[in-house]
């Protein structure tokens, strides 16, 4: 067993060194993406979805940066991560919806000017929407309309529609049903 560590010490030094600086990293940017969480009046189950996605990409940096010090040539990982994105690529395009909310979702974290409790107007052609902002969620808005229905609009649309603020913290215990 001792005859293990002194073989790959350093391997097991960079290994340990490149976990430490990941949760470093991981860490700074889930306090900072949960102060302009704050800052900017969403729910903290928002932010701790925004730190749920930033902790995805940084295990699969760690993973190409581990094979690197393991000893795995630039040109396989290049070979494995093109196949394992084409493969992904394929999967997505064929949920290309769902991929295209989620990065709604988390374009309107940073900059929705909007937040949990205002009365919106959706101008859509089709069906304008009226309605309170009950929660924003990682694929839709839910919206509870006057009428007391309750509204799933996703996230994507929001983005592309012209929204206009009708009443600022309209949400209180009566609109509540």
């Amino acid at each position: 067993m001792a005859n293990f560590f002194t073989k790959y010490q350093s391997e097991i030094i960079s290994t340990i060194i490149l976990l430490v600086i990941l949760l470093i990293i991981r860490a700074i940017i889930v306090i900072t993406v949960k102060k302009i969480g704050e800052k900017s009046g969403t729910t903290e189950a928002r932010a701790g979805l925004i730190g749920r996605y930033v902790t995805v990409i940084l295990v699969l940096i760690a993973f190409v940066i581990e094979s690197y010090i393991l000893g795995v040539e630039p040109n396989q990982i290049s070979l494995v991560f093109s196949s394992v994105f084409a493969v992904i690529g394929i999967g997505l395009f064929a949920i290309w919806s769902i991929l295209s909310n989620v990065t709604s979702g988390v374009i309107m974290f940073f900059s929705f000017p909007y937040k949990v409790g205002d009365k919106i107007k959706i101008h859509d052609k089709d069906y304008p929407i009226e309605a309170i902002i009950e929660d924003i969620r990682a694929f839709q808005l839910i919206l509870r309309e006057d009428n007391g229905d309750l509204t799933t609009y996703p996230n994507n649309l929001v983005l592309q529609k012209a929204v206009t603020l009708i009443e600022k913290d309209a949400l209180d215990d009566a609109n509540i049903i």
